[in-house]
């Protein structure tokens, strides 16, 4: 008893000796560990220089300009001399009657591509982790790579003519009965076209990452489960799955976060005032709003609003994922 109660109370005593040497070391100033890392790591900071200079002048500076959501601004009065109108701009929006349809629209697009499209790159690298000829295998995601490549102009240029009454899609759907008509003016099938259009277009740029994490799955594993009787499939389902899990997590957590955000330019080169019920999004009626009708402090506020709840939800599948899965980005 005596002789294992030293041995634990040396061992709490290295405990609380190692605690108070790293706490001493938090201690230190930023500054002193800053110049400390910099003399060891010179180079890698050069080259990080360009980085964080691209970030401060745009992505850090220009939020300044985020004051203008609470003031009336007017360009010829400037930034510091419009009128302080506080969170009128705010409340103008959510009064809006277009304020739920396009929140709705941004929402209901995005949760879409989170099913169809989020997945569709994960079952595509499983797949072409099982082909064992090389030469097929790199063929097909050479092909699956090329949609990538194309202009967001040209793609959306392709879906219009397919589109078209005399297009590919309606030739397709006459040779079953179904009557030609202008695809995109259909108010219920702009969604399905453009989670269908992006779902082709990133199926295998977004398997890139999977096919990289699962180059260095560990062989030992597939040998043990081969030993213990597994067959393909579930080698497939017990090892090569569960490889993938961290970096799924990670890029679902980006994904949550982005859930209010969807890019302009494809929605804007496809959509038409005879779809807004179901095409118009945050991005768009902030365009129409804050260029077209030149009203910047109410486009700039439904902006930052936006911003906002993509930081909450960012924030939010972090903590969820930490709970649930041990992997999270911070």
């Amino acid at each position: 008893m005596t002789e294992t109660g030293i041995q634990t109370s040396g061992m709490q005593t290295t405990v609380i000796n190692n605690a108070a040497s790293k706490g001493g070391d938090n201690r230190n100033s930023f500054g002193k560990r800053l110049v400390k890392n910099y003399k060891q790591h010179r180079w890698i900071y050069y080259m990080a220089l360009p980085v964080i200079i691209y970030y401060i002048v745009f992505k850090y500076l220009p939020m300044a300009g985020l004051v203008i959501s609470f003031e009336n601004y007017r360009p010829a009065r400037g930034l510091f001399h419009s009128d302080w109108v506080g969170f009128k701009q705010f409340i103008d929006f959510f009064s809006s009657p277009f304020a739920w349809r396009i929140i709705r629209n941004t929402i209901t697009i995005n949760l879409q591509s989170l099913v169809f499209g989020f997945p569709a790159p994960i079952i595509l690298a499983l797949l072409l982790n099982e082909i064992q000829a090389q030469r097929y295998k790199s063929t097909l995601q050479t092909l699956s790579y090329l949609p990538h490549f194309i202009s967001l102009v040209v793609v959306c240029g392709i879906l219009r003519d397919f589109s078209t009454s005399t297009g590919l899609f309606n030739n397709m759907l006459a040779f079953f009965g179904v009557a030609r008509s202008n695809l995109l003016d259909k108010v219920n099938l702009f969604q399905p076209l453009y989670v269908g259009s992006g779902v082709w277009q990133g199926i295998g740029w977004g398997s890139i990452i999977y096919l990289a994490t699962l180059s260095g799955a560990d062989p030992n594993l597939y040998e043990a489960a081969v030993i213990d009787g597994a067959g393909r499939f579930k080698q497939m389902v017990h090892v090569t799955f569960p490889t993938l899990v961290p970096i799924i997590v990670i890029q679902l957590i980006m994904q949550i976060g982005s859930l209010m955000s969807i890019g302009f330019e494809k929605v804007f080169l496809l959509y038409s005032p005879l779809i807004y019920e179901k095409a118009d999004i945050i991005s768009t009626y902030v365009y129409r709003a804050g260029i077209e009708d030149t009203n910047f402090s109410y486009g700039s506020a439904i902006g930052m609003f936006n911003s906002v709840v993509n930081l909450m939800l960012l924030v939010f599948a972090n903590w969820l994922a930490r709970k649930t899965t041990d992997e999270s980005l911070w």
